[in-house]
């Protein structure tokens, strides 16, 4: 029987949920195969080995009674026949065709339907042929973005993961090779290490004098599927996930050239090997060779070895070829932040809309973070899928609020609300209902499609309210399935410094956006930033480092970010602003 990993069920609920929304079948039961799918999409552990254990599938979160005996089955079996089934009545390839941004299941249907289509090939030859813009509701304009979007996709990055997937994966391996006496130093490195928003393969470098015992520990951990290559120093291990995992092993001597090395970026990289190169040297991974004798020069950390250069340190984050080392000569780094400077958070989901967890528990565990303040910021009515507000069950969540702030007095709770800027560009409340609210977050979440001009002139006319204080998520993507809207970035962000309107750098790994090469241009222009998580979970606060490093990415310091402010200096900060 076959051994199914994490990622090949994750991709199985997902499909069946697209195959089900294509149908027509009802929502929430698209929903429930979707949010599995996720769940065990993110788990850390393998979810065969938790089933063969005989534990009980439905103490994951996400995974109820139907869906823990489809796994079972699956397990068992090696089949499923809700899926047999279902792919018996619509074409399983119609998933990829759901893929591409402006086909939606109706869409896709009338394709199948009236056309044959059944893959993204053959929309694609459809769209050149003219032949998409006879379907209901469709035309040549629409024809013409549904065949940009299948070029972008082609010319996506593909086969990589949010840091929400990755980084848990590398720290349990950290944390299981660090408790072997030979592991002397040990960290992840790669663009894991340099918190890109997005990861292929994970990188992790060790400093020993006995590599062959942690070896051997690497590829017998719980994570390991099947090991790809091995070596005396170096072995590659595909995941349960699907990810690929390589361990370097070198002497405790090399370790600062080879931290270095390894973590990149290329660009990056080869502009130290230049500075070596002025200094007559050679660089590579494990040391500096002096070129006129063959002399090996070792480094203990990288600090040492950027010292050797002249340089002030630069952090993994910085180093991607974006000025970071010609900064360092002129001691111009920007001093950057850490978790621990956020005091809170404006822009939170509980059970009212799509969170989890009820004001109070969102409260506490605010709380537990060591924040200050927190914002309760429930989807407003528009937003169905989220179960959004309306102007009175926003008075009635009024209440519960403050009967919450009574009961936990050393947090300071507001009332706000997500209020999705709609496709005409108009607020989902009237600016009465705006001006009871506390804190007001502006969001947009639908139409991301539209064109350039539409969708810039919805953001500017949210950042434009005078009661809007923040612009959340500003590109809409999500990591890495989902393109952001294409806003004019530039306008959104003048637009942002002229009225004082905060711009969120979204913790969630999903999101990470605003993007970090538009937070450095945010700084630039002196935009305040705000960092949050848009927890919907307790437990999400937990993602607020991906935020402060893409912040940190962006170039940002803690003058740069609103919310590294005290409770009484943000709030001043705020209503001066607006």
């Amino acid at each position: 029987m076959p051994r199914f990993n994490n990622q090949y069920i994750a991709k199985l609920f997902a499909d069946i949920g697209d195959l089900l929304e294509i149908k027509g079948e009802n929502r929430f039961k698209v929903l429930a195969y979707r949010n599995a799918a996720d769940h065990i999409e993110n788990l850390s552990f393998d979810l065969y080995d938790y089933w063969e254990s005989g534990r009980d599938l439905r103490q994951i979160e996400g995974i109820g009674q139907a869906i823990s005996e489809k796994i079972d089955e699956k397990f068992k079996t090696g089949k499923l026949g809700f899926w047999d089934k279902l792919a018996a009545e619509i074409p399983p390839s119609l998933v990829e065709v759901l893929a591409v941004p402006d086909v939606g299941p109706k869409l896709a249907k009338a394709m199948w339907e009236q056309l044959g289509i059944i893959s993204v090939a053959e929309v694609k030859a459809a769209a050149q042929q003219g032949k998409l813009a006879g379907l209901p509701r469709m035309g040549a304009k629409s024809e013409t973005r549904i065949l940009a979007n299948i070029e972008a996709l082609e010319r996506r990055e593909t086969g990589r993961v949010h840091l929400g997937v990755a980084w848990p994966l590398a720290m349990q391996i950290v944390a299981a090779l660090k408790e072997l006496p030979e592991v002397l130093h040990i960290e992840p490195a790669g663009s894991l290490r340099r918190m890109r928003e997005t990861i292929g393969d994970l990188d992790i470098v060790v400093a020993t004098e006995k590599p062959a015992p942690i070896m051997a520990a690497f590829k017998k951990l719980p994570l390991a599927a099947e090991v790809l290559l091995t070596g005396e120093t170096k072995t590659s291990l595909r995941l349960s996930n699907g990810m690929q995992a390589d361990l370097r092993c070198v002497t405790p001597q090399q370790w600062g050239a080879a931290l270095q090395y390894f973590t990149g970026n290329k660009n990056h990289n080869v502009k130290i090997r230049e500075l070596a190169q002025r200094k007559g040297y050679s660089l590579n991974e494990y040391a500096l060779t002096r070129e006129s004798d063959g002399e090996p020069l070792f480094f203990a950390d990288e600090a040492a070895l950027y010292e050797f250069f002249g340089l002030r340190y630069i952090p993994p984050y910085l180093r991607e070829d974006r000025g970071e080392i010609e900064a360092a000569f002129k001691n111009g780094l920007p001093a950057g932040l850490a978790a621990s400077d956020i005091k809170g958070e404006v822009h939170c989901h509980s059970t009212w809309s799509d969170g989890r967890n009820s004001i109070e528990e969102m409260a506490r565990a605010a709380l537990a973070k060591g924040y200050q303040y927190l914002a309760i910021t429930d989807h407003s009515q528009s937003l169905g899928v989220a179960s959004g507000l309306s102007a009175e069950r926003l008075a009635q969540q009024r209440r519960e609020i403050d009967e919450v702030q009574a009961r936990v007095p050393a947090i300071r709770l507001w009332q706000g609300s997500e209020v999705e800027v709609r496709a005409d560009g108009m607020l989902d409340f009237p600016d009465e209902v705006l001006a009871q609210l506390d804190y007001v977050v502006a969001s947009v979440h639908t139409g991301l499609r539209q064109d350039r001009d539409t969708l810039t002139r919805r953001a500017l006319a949210a950042i434009r309210n005078p009661h809007v204080k923040q612009l959340a998520h500003p590109t809409g993507r999500l990591l890495p399935r989902r393109e952001g809207g294409d806003f004019d970035l530039e306008q959104v962000i003048q637009a942002a410094a002229e009225t004082g309107t905060f711009l969120e750098i979204n913790a969630s790994p999903e999101r990470l956006d605003l993007p970090d090469t538009h937070v450095r241009r945010a700084i630039e222009l002196g935009v305040r930033l705000i960092i949050n998580c848009d927890a919907h979970h307790g437990d999400d606060f937990n993602n607020l480092h991906f935020g402060v490093a893409t912040a940190c990415r962006g170039w940002a310091s803690t003058e740069n970010v609103v919310n590294t402010r005290p409770l009484e200096e943000f709030v001043g900060l705020w209503k001066k602003n607006r």
